[in-house]
């Protein structure tokens, strides 16, 4: 019998071996997401020496490349038929592959200009293409592991402390590693091959722990036309996926200039991993609240506060002097608090529109769903370090060098002010969102009579 049970809908509780199972998957994934976030740029302009200009070509190049592979990853994967389900394989047949290409990513193997950008292309390019066919499936186990609303919630904020784990060892450990394994190129390559190992059993374990046990109301495979369909008639699916865009990018933006505001602007590279362990901690327990607040104000109310608060951090340390190094790790830890609610509230919230979808069309499309998803996470992460490079490079910013003012400003308003203004756009989308946690519950009752009646 196959692992994916289609007349089931997740009714048998959760195991705790499960929600950890599929929490871990993210860790894995995250510490290739989260080492491409912070450090792939400074990377490129202070070790491959690629102006910013270029960098900032190089990412947009790489999301044109997934406005293709993105929806047609989703489709293979609604299409596939294993025993092990349609998203399981993909975790352990594309770990290696992703490992791979995040190494040769991280690697500076020629020494003239042509050739190190060609190589940056080709190597960013291809990572993201095998990082598609992982994350996606990954992301989309959600919406058949469960399709419980609270189960789900519980599912997202285990896959979010996870993911606080890989950005634990990434903030962390990475420039100490890098070091030790020699600095420079060499440093960093052998970093992330470190890293893919443990990547490669990460996602091993994720596989063997979980099973998918929510299918359709319907056997089905759908046709191109239909998964078009059902993304072109779900509100909810692109209101949630414009806040998700605006908050990754806010988060992309703020992420990347940190390392720079901490090695120009302050001072004290040798801070950065104390302060991204304080801010991942501050983050771990606003996921740990996340549950409890979501029970007393459900899914909506939860990301919009969240987001409030995290903005006025963003306020705040615009205002705080380069000197009040306390207050800067004090503000920082509330923000990662805060924030830390909108990031669980969405990847809940996702799997919500996929039974909105079934219901309304009668065509259920996890994968592409989920592609979407993904297209408009990694375009955030190629406008994010666009945008973040653009201003480097236009405000005068010399790689290895002592910045001038306009640059440190520049750096100073990509982690405050950048990132409140754009998640102003991702709280009005969530205003609009109309699939609450009553309606999702009526449309659940509905698909299971379907599903009875199709026994």
């Amino acid at each position: 019998m196959s692992d994916a049970t289609s007349a089931s809908s997740g009714a048998k509780c959760l195991s705790a071996g499960t929600y950890v199972g599929y929490g871990v998957g993210d860790l894995a994934v995250n510490l290739f997401f989260q080492s491409a976030i912070l450090y792939l740029l400074i990377f490129y302009t202070d070790i491959v020496g690629i102006s910013p200009a270029v960098a900032a070509s190089i990412f947009l190049v790489a999301r044109v490349v997934d406005a293709v592979t993105d929806p047609l990853m989703g489709v293979i994967a609604d299409k596939t038929r294993t025993r092990w389900g349609k998203f399981r394989p993909y975790l352990i047949y594309g770990s290696v592959p992703l490992s791979l290409m995040a190494i040769a990513t991280f690697s500076a193997p020629f020494s003239d200009d042509s050739s190190k950008i060609l190589f940056a292309y080709a190597t960013y390019i291809i990572f993201g293409i095998a990082y598609t066919v992982v994350s996606i499936p990954y992301s989309g186990l959600t919406a058949v592991i469960t399709d419980d609303a609270q189960e789900r919630t519980m599912l997202s904020a285990y896959r979010m402390a996870f993911a606080l784990g890989g950005g634990l060892i990434v903030g962390v450990g990475t420039l100490p590693l890098v070091e030790a394994f020699g600095g420079g190129a060499q440093g960093y390559q052998l970093t992330l091959s470190l890293y893919g190992v443990l990547a490669i059993l990460l996602l091993l374990v994720t596989f063997i722990s979980t099973r998918e046990r929510v299918g359709a109301t319907a056997p089905q495979t759908p046709r191109l036309v239909d998964c078009f369909s059902v993304l072109a008639h779900n509100p909810p699916l692109w209101l949630i996926t414009t806040a998700f865009f605006m908050g990754m990018l806010a988060f992309i933006i703020r992420s990347t200039a940190i390392i720079y505001y901490f090695q120009y602007n302050l001072g004290q590279k040798e801070l950065f991993p104390v302060f991204m362990l304080s801010i991942l901690l501050g983050q771990l327990a606003g996921i740990v609240a996340t549950p409890t607040v979501a029970k007393k104000l459900g899914k909506k109310n939860t990301y919009i506060w969240g987001a409030l608060g995290g903005m006025v951090t963003g306020v705040v340390l615009f205002m705080t002097p380069y000197d009040a190094i306390t207050a800067i790790f004090v503000v920082s830890i509330f923000g990662s608090f805060f924030f830390a609610f909108p990031t669980v509230m969405g990847w809940s919230m996702l799997p919500d529109t996929i039974e909105y979808a079934e219901w309304k069309k009668g065509i259920r499309a996890d994968g592409a769903i989920y592609a979407v998803s993904s297209f408009f996470q990694k375009m955030a992460m190629a406008v994010g370090g666009a945008l973040a490079a653009m201003i480097l490079s236009v405000t005068g910013y010399v790689a290895n060098q002592a910045q001038n003012a306009e640059a440190l400003h520049g750096i100073l308003l990509m982690i405050s002010l950048v990132p409140v203004g754009i998640m102003v756009i991702g709280i009005i989308a969530i205003w609009f969102y109309q699939l609450d946690d009553d309606t999702h519950a009526t449309i659940r009752g509905e698909l299971d009579e379907r599903r009875t009646s199709a026994l």
